[in-house]
């Protein structure tokens, strides 16, 4: 055989069959999060999107207002979740501070994942000292609690939302950056690779080509798992006052609130708590479920 009729294949090996995997690891995904033990979860995350994309569809009073007539009422059809020290409708701040948590968690995991992805990516392709020092910092974040570190970050660039998800965002680097280089060394010693280097193709044609498509997936299915981690640590800040200034609604911030009412009124701080603790789990769940979807 020729070289010319060689090349094709060292370039782009059996493209069809890669078309097919990845259309056979989708359909593998959906499948898993379509099963009946996932349909809480799913319905669970997708509502908590809901809230933050389009709150005035799930709660249409003003979470900022309150009616002092009503103050610490307890959970009834007029007030799911009740009302606080103020009068104003927890379901309703829940709902609307939903927008800042959820957003904040999105910008949290893409910084991750986008600056995590990029460590991994040249420590396992380039290697040697580039991948000893790169691995070095890696290891000094993971020796160092995610909350604490967060919290070191955030104290040091200061209150409000954004600058509360670069923290836990940052925190989360070393996780995305562990994962990403494991896989591309994983590929990066695969035969067709190999191939593809010895018949002349540019290092950066194989990153597109081979690389990339053969090592995102583990990633993304990280960033699933991440994400409730990242709702939670954005929730502890927003508790701890790092987030946005009161009296704008935070899921976090919510909790706070009802620390000091927790003899008389409960539900300021279990409902919104639990609610919180719904949206971790269920993130988990579906992460977990796409982490073992592509392990087949």
């Amino acid at each position: 055989m020729s070289d010319t009729l060689i090349e094709p294949l060292l370039l782009d090996p059996i493209p069809e069959a890669k078309s097919s995997a990845t259309t056979h690891r989708t359909t593998s995904v959906i499948r898993r999060i379509s099963k009946p033990g996932l349909l809480i979860p799913v319905l669970i995350v997708a509502l908590a999107i809901g809230f933050a994309v389009a709150p005035g569809v799930f709660a249409s009073g003003d979470p900022l207002s309150g009616v002092p007539a009503d103050k610490l009422q307890g959970p009834s059809l007029a007030h799911w979740f009740g009302t606080d020290n103020l009068g104003r409708d927890l379901y309703t701040r829940f709902v609307h501070g939903a927008a800042l948590s959820l957003t904040a968690t999105l910008v949290a995991v893409g910084l991750a994942l986008i600056v995590g992805s990029l460590i991994g990516l040249i420590a396992g392709f380039v290697g040697g000292v580039v991948d000893a020092v790169l691995m070095r910092i890696v290891d000094v974040l993971l020796s160092i609690p995610a909350l604490l570190l967060s919290l070191a970050l955030v104290t040091a660039l200061g209150f409000g939302t954004i600058n509360v998800a670069i923290a836990v965002g940052v925190a989360m680097v070393a996780n995305f950056a562990r994962v990403m280089r494991a896989e591309v060394m994983r590929v990066r010693s695969a035969a067709y690779v190999e191939a593809a280097f010895g018949s002349g193709v540019q290092w950066l044609g194989v990153l597109r080509r081979h690389i990339l498509p053969n090592s995102y997936a583990p990633v993304i299915a990280l960033s699933a798992v991440e994400f409730g981690q990242a709702v939670l640590a954005v929730s502890a800040l927003s508790f701890l006052g790092f987030g946005a200034v009161p009296p704008t609604p935070e899921w976090g911030s919510l909790v706070s609130e009802g620390r000091n009412f927790l003899a008389n009124a409960w539900w300021m701080t279990t409902l919104p708590g639990l609610a919180i603790v719904a949206v971790v789990i269920s993130a988990h769940r579906i992460g977990h479920e796409i982490e073992r979807s592509n392990r087949r």
